[in-house]
């Protein structure tokens, strides 16, 4: 699927659904108020899901938008082969679990009714049913050197969305001047804002630091030990509030 920029993220609360809507403004130019009218899913559809499933992405025009979860080993192999590219986000993992747990909390059917702490080992212990967040952010991050993938963090989109709009339209070939530039992060601006700010979601989930709210000091200690003990040797860092 050559030319196909696909975006990805361990969990759902990675900020990779902010990011396509994002991803897609850049790329497509469009404003904000009317990415707010569509569903954005239709857009890009995820490369795992049953539906609309392959066969229908594989229609889409080029350059297609994709989204995925999926492990860096499981994507196609053109993307390994440098032919499509990749945009992954990641989000420190303390607000991220946080996140994740206040969505499934939230779910009218099949809703999670277990407390933050065991919710919070699961994710520790890789047994939320996604897999490993430790293993799958290493794993790109091993490659964010190669010329076809950008990794992003979900923080720094808080902290300079100019610098990252920036990179974006580079890495996604659009030329634009510095006016356009500015009406881009402007309305990038406007997106964000509007997705952390959603009267439909908990309030707060997509700012930065949330994990203080709700984490113990215990907890805290653990979640650092296991953090150190599974990202080892890797130098990725995050930041845990701005």
């Amino acid at each position: 699927m050559p030319g196909v920029p696909l975006f990805q993220g361990p969990l759902h609360h990675s900020g990779t659904s902010l990011l396509q809507e994002v991803v897609y403004l850049v790329s497509q130019g469009a404003d904000p108020d009317e990415i707010g009218l569509m569903n954005i899913d239709e857009q890009l559809p995820v490369l795992e899901y049953p539906q609309p499933g392959l066969d229908i992405i594989k229609e889409l025009t080029s350059p297609r938008l994709i989204k995925s979860h999926l492990p860096y080993r499981f994507l196609p192999s053109d993307l390994h082969n440098g032919d499509s590219k990749v945009i992954y986000m990641a989000r420190n993992p303390k607000d991220l679990v946080v996140s994740y747990y206040q969505f499934h909390r939230s779910l009218r059917t099949m809703s999670y009714r277990g407390t933050f702490q065991e919710f919070c080992r699961r994710f520790m212990n890789d047994k939320l049913g996604y897999g490993s967040w430790f293993e799958h952010v290493q794993e790109f991050w091993e490659h964010r050197m190669d010329s076809n993938v950008l990794f992003l963090k979900y923080e720094d989109m808080h902290r300079d969305l100019v610098t990252m709009v920036e990179q974006l339209a580079r890495f996604l070939g659009v030329s634009c001047d510095k006016a356009q530039l500015e009406a881009l992060s402007e309305h990038c601006h406007q997106l964000v804002d509007q997705c952390c700010n959603a009267e439909a979601l908990p309030v707060g989930r997509g700012r930065v630091g949330l994990w203080k709210d709700i984490f113990t000091v215990s907890m805290n200690e653990k979640f650092d030990l296991v953090y150190k003990q599974k990202m080892g040797k890797c130098d990725l860092t995050f930041d845990f509030y701005l």
